[in-house]
Protein backbone atom coordinates (compact mmCIF):
# COMPACT_ATOMS: atom_id res chain seq x y z
CA UNK A 1 0.00 0.00 0.00
CA UNK A 2 0.92 3.46 -0.52
CA UNK A 3 2.47 5.67 2.26
CA UNK A 4 4.75 8.58 3.20
CA UNK A 5 7.74 7.51 4.83
CA UNK A 6 9.70 9.22 7.46
CA UNK A 7 12.85 8.60 6.97
CA UNK A 8 14.69 10.82 9.57
CA UNK A 9 14.62 13.71 11.60
CA UNK A 10 14.67 16.81 9.31
CA UNK A 11 12.79 19.34 7.23
CA UNK A 12 9.59 18.26 5.41
CA UNK A 13 12.08 16.58 2.43
CA UNK A 14 12.88 13.58 4.86
CA UNK A 15 9.05 12.44 4.17
CA UNK A 16 8.92 10.69 0.61
CA UNK A 17 6.29 8.27 -1.29
CA UNK A 18 6.90 4.57 -0.68
CA UNK A 19 5.24 1.31 0.08
CA UNK A 20 5.10 -0.86 2.44
CA UNK A 21 2.97 -4.01 3.45
CA UNK A 22 -0.53 -3.88 4.28
CA UNK A 23 -1.62 -4.98 8.00
CA UNK A 24 -3.69 -7.40 8.99
CA UNK A 25 -6.31 -7.00 11.62
CA UNK A 26 -6.28 -9.42 14.37
CA UNK A 27 -7.80 -9.69 18.23
CA UNK A 28 -9.53 -6.86 19.01
CA UNK A 29 -8.14 -4.50 15.72
CA UNK A 30 -9.57 -3.03 12.91
CA UNK A 31 -8.72 -2.52 9.64
CA UNK A 32 -9.11 0.65 7.70
CA UNK A 33 -9.24 2.06 4.67
CA UNK A 34 -8.13 5.83 5.30
CA UNK A 35 -10.14 8.70 3.21
CA UNK A 36 -8.39 11.46 4.96
CA UNK A 37 -5.97 11.60 7.58
CA UNK A 38 -5.12 15.06 9.65
CA UNK A 39 -1.74 16.78 9.02
CA UNK A 40 -1.27 18.55 12.75
CA UNK A 41 1.67 20.89 14.42
CA UNK A 42 2.76 18.29 16.47
CA UNK A 43 3.20 15.58 13.34
CA UNK A 44 5.59 18.39 12.04
CA UNK A 45 7.24 18.83 15.85
CA UNK A 46 7.64 14.73 15.81
CA UNK A 47 9.27 14.60 12.23
CA UNK A 48 11.83 17.57 13.28
CA UNK A 49 12.39 16.64 16.74
CA UNK A 50 11.32 20.14 17.39
CA UNK A 51 10.63 19.83 21.19
CA UNK A 52 12.65 21.29 24.67
CA UNK A 53 15.88 19.00 24.95
CA UNK A 54 14.25 17.27 28.24
CA UNK A 55 12.11 16.16 25.54
CA UNK A 56 14.11 14.78 22.94
CA UNK A 57 15.48 11.59 24.49
CA UNK A 58 12.50 9.88 25.69
CA UNK A 59 11.41 10.79 22.05
CA UNK A 60 14.66 9.06 20.46
CA UNK A 61 14.06 6.13 22.79
CA UNK A 62 10.29 5.41 21.34
CA UNK A 63 10.82 6.54 17.88
CA UNK A 64 14.29 5.45 17.08
CA UNK A 65 17.68 6.84 18.33
CA UNK A 66 19.32 7.91 15.03
CA UNK A 67 16.69 7.95 13.10
CA UNK A 68 12.76 6.76 13.30
CA UNK A 69 12.46 2.78 13.49
CA UNK A 70 9.56 2.51 15.66
CA UNK A 71 7.12 4.84 13.73
CA UNK A 72 8.25 5.18 10.47
CA UNK A 73 4.39 6.66 9.13
CA UNK A 74 3.42 9.95 10.72
CA UNK A 75 -0.22 11.38 11.51
CA UNK A 76 -2.37 10.64 14.14
CA UNK A 77 -5.69 11.66 12.85
CA UNK A 78 -8.20 10.13 10.41
CA UNK A 79 -11.27 9.10 8.97
CA UNK A 80 -11.92 6.21 6.62
CA UNK A 81 -14.21 3.19 6.31
CA UNK A 82 -13.68 -0.54 8.11
CA UNK A 83 -12.02 -2.75 5.75
CA UNK A 84 -11.96 -6.01 8.42
CA UNK A 85 -12.05 -6.39 11.64
CA UNK A 86 -11.03 -9.28 14.29
CA UNK A 87 -13.04 -11.77 16.14
CA UNK A 88 -12.90 -9.79 19.04
CA UNK A 89 -14.12 -6.44 17.79
CA UNK A 90 -17.53 -5.88 18.84
CA UNK A 91 -18.41 -2.25 18.30
CA UNK A 92 -17.46 -2.04 14.17
CA UNK A 93 -17.80 -4.17 11.21
CA UNK A 94 -16.95 -3.76 7.82
CA UNK A 95 -18.26 -0.89 5.93
CA UNK A 96 -18.87 1.71 9.16
CA UNK A 97 -17.48 5.00 8.27
CA UNK A 98 -15.13 6.52 11.01
CA UNK A 99 -12.60 8.83 12.09
CA UNK A 100 -10.12 8.54 15.03
CA UNK A 101 -6.91 9.46 16.41
CA UNK A 102 -4.21 6.84 16.62
CA UNK A 103 -1.93 8.59 19.64
CA UNK A 104 1.30 8.28 19.65
CA UNK A 105 1.32 4.85 17.51
CA UNK A 106 0.95 7.34 14.47
CA UNK A 107 0.72 5.70 11.10
CA UNK A 108 -2.49 7.45 8.90
CA UNK A 109 -0.48 9.16 6.16
CA UNK A 110 -1.41 5.64 4.60
CA UNK A 111 -3.89 4.10 2.22
CA UNK A 112 -4.40 1.79 5.42
CA UNK A 113 -4.38 1.37 9.33
CA UNK A 114 -5.03 -1.24 11.86
CA UNK A 115 -5.84 -0.14 15.43
CA UNK A 116 -7.53 -1.95 18.01
CA UNK A 117 -10.94 -0.76 19.34
CA UNK A 118 -9.88 -0.16 22.95
CA UNK A 119 -6.12 0.74 22.21
CA UNK A 120 -4.69 2.66 24.66
CA UNK A 121 -3.71 6.02 23.60
CA UNK A 122 -6.03 5.89 20.53
CA UNK A 123 -9.88 6.66 19.86
CA UNK A 124 -12.34 5.94 17.25
CA UNK A 125 -16.22 7.04 16.68
CA UNK A 126 -18.26 6.43 13.82
CA UNK A 127 -17.94 9.54 11.13
CA UNK A 128 -20.89 11.99 11.30
CA UNK A 129 -22.89 11.63 8.28
CA UNK A 130 -22.86 14.81 7.28
CA UNK A 131 -19.39 15.44 7.34
CA UNK A 132 -17.05 14.30 4.66
CA UNK A 133 -14.17 12.53 5.07
CA UNK A 134 -11.80 15.32 4.65
CA UNK A 135 -13.63 17.58 7.65
CA UNK A 136 -14.12 14.40 9.97
CA UNK A 137 -10.03 13.44 9.71
CA UNK A 138 -9.24 16.75 11.35
CA UNK A 139 -11.71 16.03 14.35
CA UNK A 140 -9.51 13.73 16.72
CA UNK A 141 -6.46 16.04 17.92
CA UNK A 142 -7.68 19.77 18.50
CA UNK A 143 -11.09 18.69 19.41
CA UNK A 144 -10.29 15.75 22.03
CA UNK A 145 -7.45 18.35 23.73
CA UNK A 146 -9.91 20.95 23.72
CA UNK A 147 -12.95 18.76 25.44
CA UNK A 148 -10.06 17.76 27.74
CA UNK A 149 -8.98 21.30 28.65
CA UNK A 150 -12.63 23.10 28.77
CA UNK A 151 -13.38 20.24 31.16
CA UNK A 152 -10.76 20.87 33.32
CA UNK A 153 -11.78 25.25 33.18
CA UNK A 154 -15.48 24.27 33.97
CA UNK A 155 -16.19 27.31 32.49
CA UNK A 156 -19.90 29.04 33.77
CA UNK A 157 -21.86 30.99 31.26
CA UNK A 158 -20.92 34.87 31.11
CA UNK A 159 -17.35 34.15 32.41
CA UNK A 160 -14.84 35.95 30.02
CA UNK A 161 -12.07 33.53 28.40
CA UNK A 162 -9.24 34.03 26.90
CA UNK A 163 -7.83 31.54 24.08
CA UNK A 164 -4.08 32.31 23.48
CA UNK A 165 -3.65 30.80 20.06
CA UNK A 166 -6.86 30.47 18.82
CA UNK A 167 -6.47 30.20 14.89
CA UNK A 168 -5.28 26.21 15.29
CA UNK A 169 -6.74 22.94 15.17
CA UNK A 170 -7.07 23.09 19.42
CA UNK A 171 -7.90 27.03 19.60
CA UNK A 172 -10.93 27.11 16.69
CA UNK A 173 -12.70 24.07 18.52
CA UNK A 174 -12.07 25.58 21.86
CA UNK A 175 -13.35 28.70 20.74
CA UNK A 176 -16.69 27.12 19.66
CA UNK A 177 -17.30 24.78 22.39
CA UNK A 178 -16.49 27.47 24.71
CA UNK A 179 -18.29 30.07 23.37
CA UNK A 180 -21.31 27.29 23.11
CA UNK A 181 -21.02 26.92 27.07
CA UNK A 182 -22.02 30.71 27.38
CA UNK A 183 -18.72 32.42 27.87
CA UNK A 184 -17.31 35.81 26.63
CA UNK A 185 -14.50 35.37 24.20
CA UNK A 186 -11.40 36.88 23.47
CA UNK A 187 -9.38 35.31 20.74
CA UNK A 188 -5.70 35.70 20.61
CA UNK A 189 -3.62 35.35 16.88
CA UNK A 190 -1.99 36.92 13.87
CA UNK A 191 -4.16 39.69 12.45
CA UNK A 192 -4.24 37.72 9.18
CA UNK A 193 -6.39 35.65 10.77
CA UNK A 194 -8.98 37.73 13.33
CA UNK A 195 -11.71 38.11 10.72
CA UNK A 196 -11.65 34.35 10.53
CA UNK A 197 -11.45 33.80 14.43
CA UNK A 198 -14.76 36.85 13.97
CA UNK A 199 -16.90 33.85 12.31
CA UNK A 200 -15.92 31.34 14.34
CA UNK A 201 -17.62 33.18 17.28
CA UNK A 202 -15.03 35.24 18.96
CA UNK A 203 -16.32 38.44 20.79
CA UNK A 204 -13.28 40.33 21.05
CA UNK A 205 -9.72 39.38 19.07
CA UNK A 206 -5.94 40.41 19.92
CA UNK A 207 -3.38 40.74 17.07
CA UNK A 208 -0.39 39.42 19.25
CA UNK A 209 1.90 41.00 17.26
CA UNK A 210 0.73 44.31 18.30
CA UNK A 211 -0.86 44.07 21.39
CA UNK A 212 0.64 41.80 24.58
CA UNK A 213 -2.93 40.51 26.29
CA UNK A 214 -0.83 40.38 29.62
CA UNK A 215 -0.22 44.02 29.83
CA UNK A 216 -3.76 45.40 28.72
CA UNK A 217 -4.98 45.12 32.43
CA UNK A 218 -8.08 43.37 32.01
CA UNK A 219 -9.20 40.27 33.52
CA UNK A 220 -10.28 36.51 32.48
CA UNK A 221 -11.72 33.79 34.80
CA UNK A 222 -10.14 31.44 32.22
CA UNK A 223 -7.05 31.45 30.35
CA UNK A 224 -6.36 29.17 27.52
CA UNK A 225 -2.62 29.65 26.29
CA UNK A 226 -2.70 27.01 23.24
CA UNK A 227 1.10 27.48 21.96
CA UNK A 228 2.08 27.76 25.86
CA UNK A 229 4.20 30.89 24.94
CA UNK A 230 2.64 33.66 27.33
CA UNK A 231 4.49 34.54 29.82
CA UNK A 232 3.70 32.60 32.93
CA UNK A 233 3.34 35.10 35.87
CA UNK A 234 1.90 38.17 33.72
CA UNK A 235 -0.71 35.64 32.47
CA UNK A 236 -1.69 34.85 36.27
CA UNK A 237 -1.92 38.10 36.97
CA UNK A 238 -4.79 38.86 34.19
CA UNK A 239 -6.68 35.76 36.05
CA UNK A 240 -9.64 36.94 38.41
CA UNK A 241 -9.20 35.46 41.84
CA UNK A 242 -10.91 32.27 41.57
CA UNK A 243 -9.20 32.28 37.63
CA UNK A 244 -8.02 29.54 35.52
CA UNK A 245 -4.98 28.76 33.80
CA UNK A 246 -4.74 25.98 31.16
CA UNK A 247 -1.41 25.43 29.32
CA UNK A 248 -1.57 22.86 26.42
CA UNK A 249 2.05 22.76 25.85
CA UNK A 250 3.65 23.04 29.38
CA UNK A 251 7.08 22.97 29.94
CA UNK A 252 8.64 21.59 33.04
CA UNK A 253 8.88 24.84 34.26
CA UNK A 254 4.95 25.29 34.22
CA UNK A 255 4.84 21.66 35.88
CA UNK A 256 6.30 22.47 38.58
CA UNK A 257 5.24 26.09 39.17
CA UNK A 258 1.70 24.73 38.85
CA UNK A 259 1.99 23.28 41.95
CA UNK A 260 2.18 26.23 44.13
CA UNK A 261 -0.72 27.40 45.57
CA UNK A 262 -1.63 31.50 43.96
CA UNK A 263 -5.14 31.95 46.03
CA UNK A 264 -7.99 31.08 44.41
CA UNK A 265 -6.38 30.72 41.03
CA UNK A 266 -5.36 27.43 39.46
CA UNK A 267 -3.15 26.14 37.49
CA UNK A 268 -3.77 23.36 34.88
CA UNK A 269 -1.16 21.80 32.86
CA UNK A 270 -2.29 17.80 32.23
CA UNK A 271 -2.16 16.25 29.24
CA UNK A 272 -5.24 14.29 28.13
CA UNK A 273 -5.57 10.60 28.13
CA UNK A 274 -7.62 10.32 24.44
CA UNK A 275 -10.75 8.45 25.09
CA UNK A 276 -13.29 7.06 22.25
CA UNK A 277 -16.47 8.45 24.72
CA UNK A 278 -14.74 12.24 24.42
CA UNK A 279 -14.53 11.44 20.70
CA UNK A 280 -17.98 10.13 20.35
CA UNK A 281 -19.76 13.06 21.76
CA UNK A 282 -17.37 15.18 19.79
CA UNK A 283 -18.45 13.76 16.78
CA UNK A 284 -22.13 13.62 17.83
CA UNK A 285 -21.84 17.68 18.32
CA UNK A 286 -20.64 18.29 14.90
CA UNK A 287 -23.49 15.92 13.85
CA UNK A 288 -25.68 18.16 15.68
CA UNK A 289 -24.30 21.36 13.75
CA UNK A 290 -22.83 22.56 17.57
CA UNK A 291 -19.79 23.00 16.01
CA UNK A 292 -17.78 22.53 12.86
CA UNK A 293 -14.37 21.29 11.59
CA UNK A 294 -12.63 24.72 10.51
CA UNK A 295 -10.53 23.09 7.12
CA UNK A 296 -8.25 25.76 5.52
CA UNK A 297 -6.45 23.66 3.01
CA UNK A 298 -6.65 20.07 1.43
CA UNK A 299 -3.57 18.27 -0.38
CA UNK A 300 -2.87 14.79 -2.09
CA UNK A 301 -1.21 12.28 -0.12
CA UNK A 302 1.73 12.93 -2.88
CA UNK A 303 2.27 16.37 -1.29
CA UNK A 304 2.82 15.73 2.47
CA UNK A 305 6.02 17.62 2.34
CA UNK A 306 4.20 20.92 1.33
CA UNK A 307 1.58 20.49 3.90
CA UNK A 308 4.14 20.13 6.60
CA UNK A 309 5.52 23.27 5.23
CA UNK A 310 2.39 25.27 5.31
CA UNK A 311 1.64 23.82 8.99
CA UNK A 312 5.34 24.96 10.03
CA UNK A 313 4.60 28.67 7.97
CA UNK A 314 2.06 29.17 11.35
CA UNK A 315 -0.57 30.68 8.96
CA UNK A 316 -3.16 27.72 8.92
CA UNK A 317 -6.28 28.85 10.08
CA UNK A 318 -7.86 25.50 11.38
CA UNK A 319 -6.63 22.36 10.01
CA UNK A 320 -5.28 20.68 7.00
CA UNK A 321 -6.08 17.40 5.49
CA UNK A 322 -4.24 15.08 2.83
CA UNK A 323 -7.08 13.69 0.46
CA UNK A 324 -5.78 9.95 0.46
CA UNK A 325 -9.02 8.11 -1.13
CA UNK A 326 -11.88 10.16 -3.27
CA UNK A 327 -15.12 10.54 -1.89
CA UNK A 328 -16.49 8.66 -5.05
CA UNK A 329 -14.77 5.58 -4.27
CA UNK A 330 -16.64 4.94 -1.41
CA UNK A 331 -18.67 1.64 -1.56
CA UNK A 332 -21.11 2.02 1.26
Amino acid sequence: MKAVLWTAYGPPDVLCMGEIEQPVPKGDQLLIRVYAAGVTLGDCELRSLSFPLWLRLPIRLYAGIRKPTRITVLGQEFAGVVERVGPDVKGFQPGDSVLGGTGMTMGSYAEYICLSEAGSGAALAPKPANLPFAQAATIATGGLEAIHFLRLAALRPGERMLINGSGGSIGTYALQMAKRAGAVITAVDSGEKLDFLRRLGADEVIDYTQQDFTRSGRRYDVIFDVVGKSHYGRSLECLTEDGRYLIANPTPAHMMRSAIKRGGRRVYTKVSARQSADLVALAQMLERGEIKPALDRCYPLEEAISAHRYVEAGRKKGNIALIIAAESEQTT
